[in-house]
Formats: structure tokens, sequence, C-alpha cells
């Protein structure tokens, strides 16, 4: 962890497509080996893929954003000798982080014959309010609602 200076928030440019910069962090996050072109590949037949199905793809994608966003977190602190977990509310960037991970990761662990089917179906799930990312965000939230009474010793 830096001691004197805190590190700058990079800007990214918005994606040739959607001109939306949440799109390119998404493939940025989807990336592996620097393979950016294939990470666009998958994002796009996704997109491509909602489209079929008969929904504004850019709209869906917003919406299964906002619904695997969490709110609350619990975090370890050590008082007294022993380790709470304590409720805390999440930061912006730190919420739309962990729902880009998470679509990512649960994306990557449906079955599926291809990684844009695969998306296209986590991404449809999460705007539907079911699925496997929706999960993790309801089982982080009730972690937290479970020791809100340690609340007090958040700082």
């Amino acid at each position: 962890m830096a001691r004197r200076h805190t590190a700058e928030k990079r800007q990214v440019l918005p994606d040739p497509v959607f001109k939306d910069e949440v799109v390119t962090k998404f493939i940025n996050s989807m990336m592996k080996h620097g393979k950016k072109a294939a990470a666009e590949k998958a994002f796009y037949g996704a997109m491509e893929e909602i489209t079929k199905q008969g929904n504004d793809p850019i709209e869906t994608f917003k919406t299964a954003l906002d619904n695997a966003k969490p709110m609350l977190e619990v975090k370890s602190r050590r008082v007294g000798g022993s380790n709470y977990q304590v409720p805390v509310e999440i930061r912006p960037e730190r919420r739309q982080a962990l729902a880009i991970r998470w679509l990512i990761e649960f994306a990557r662990g449906r079955s599926g014959r291809s990684m844009r089917e695969r998306l296209a179906g986590e991404i449809l799930d999460a705007a539907n309010k079911r699925g496997a990312t929706i999960k993790r965000r309801e089982d982080v939230h009730k972690m937290a609602e479970a020791n809100k009474a340690f609340a007090h010793y958040r700082w």
C-alpha cells in the first residue's frame, strides 16, 4: 500500500460501438493475457445475442449491471482480540467493479458452447433479477444484515 501518494484514476476511452466507458471497463476486465480483440468479440457477440432476443443490448447491459451492484459488504475488524465482520457501505467505483467481476466470473462458470452465449445468458439473467450474479449480491447483503449488530465498530 502506497504511503505517500494515492494512485490516480485512469480515464478509459469510450468503446467504438456503444460510445460508453463502462463497456470499455467491462471488456478490459474480460480480457485474458492481453487479448483484447477476443474479449471484444465475445462481448459484442453477446450483445448481438441479446438483440436477437428482442431486447435493447446496452439498456439490458446497464440494467444487469445496476441489479448486480451490491450496496453493503462486510469487512473484518479486529477489536479486543476478536474478529468482527462489520457491515460497511461500498464506494460507487467498487460497486461497479464488483458487479463487473461477478458477471464475468459467473458467465465463465456457466455451461454453454461459446463465451458470447454464456455472457448473454448471464446478462439477461441479471437484468431479470435472477441467476448466480444476483444470488451472490443477495448473499453479500444477507451477511451484512446478519452482522449489523457490529455496525458500531465501523470507523
